[in-house]
């Protein structure tokens, strides 16, 4: 079997995910024993994005770092595993919801193939880039106001 970046480098539809991994300088920490779980943009996720935001960010690898450890979580989760668990923690440090059966949802992204096997981990291909911050699905409440 191959390391998650092995399979990244070698599956195609994930060219802008690599480069960004090399970017923010993620790679050996990514081929490390791991294990991880990695919800792991398409190309076409990031062709989503705004006009000049890929740009923006291979220009500042921090922030673009701390968006990919976004994407990943410390240990192995299958997708049967991360929808009994509902919310997760990033290796950024913020939680992600989880929501649905099938088809999986990530935050504000679906899982278009789950449960992809890498020696050091499991990848989860989703079709948006996930950010830190508000869930766009939150309904607001009075206590989401900062200020009255």
């Amino acid at each position: 079997m191959a390391t998650i970046v092995d399979i990244a480098v070698n599956t195609p539809g994930f060219s802008t995910l690599v480069t960004a991994v090399k970017v923010a300088n993620l790679v050996d920490a990514l081929q490390s024993a791991g294990p991880f779980t990695v919800f792991a943009p398409n190309d076409d996720a990031f062709a989503k994005l705004p006009d000049g935001t890929i740009t923006s960010l291979v220009q500042n690898p921090p922030q673009l770092a701390r968006i990919l450890k976004y994407h990943v979580l410390a240990g192995a989760y299958t997708a049967a595993e991360l929808k009994k668990m509902g919310v997760v923690t990033s290796l950024e440090g913020s939680t992600i919801p989880i929501h649905g059966e099938t088809p999986l949802e990530v935050k504000n992204a679906t899982v278009l193939a789950a449960d992809l096997q890498a020696d050091n981990g499991i990848i989860h291909v989703i079709d948006t880039v996930i950010l830190m911050g508000l869930d766009p699905a939150h309904s607001f409440q009075d206590t989401d106001v900062p200020y009255r």
